[in-house]
């Protein structure tokens, strides 16, 4: 029976009550702090190409282009039709 299924039951540690979570947390502590694994085989990517990774993506290539090209046609249109209502 795993002891955290009777509700009766609590674990001790230095004087407190442990509850399940507390033991669920503790579960890296013996790799946590190892130091970190640097390849022999293969070289460290620069911090430059490592952001890149994080960098944003534009799935549609050119679709600011294509919104700045109509948003200056409708402000073209906008402005000839405004002339003519001028009596220009």
């Amino acid at each position: 029976m795993n002891r955290w299924n009777s509700e009766s039951h609590q674990a001790r540690m230095n004087g407190r009550v442990v509850t399940e979570e507390d033991e669920v947390n503790h579960d890296y502590d013996d790799i946590i702090n190892l130091p970190h694994h640097v390849s022999k085989r293969h070289p460290q990517m620069s911090m430059w190409n490592r952001a890149a990774q994080f960098a944003p993506f534009a799935a549609l290539t050119g679709y600011e282009d294509a919104i700045k090209d109509t948003a200056q046609e409708n402000l073209d249109s906008y402005e000839l039709k405004n002339n003519d209502d001028d009596g220009g």
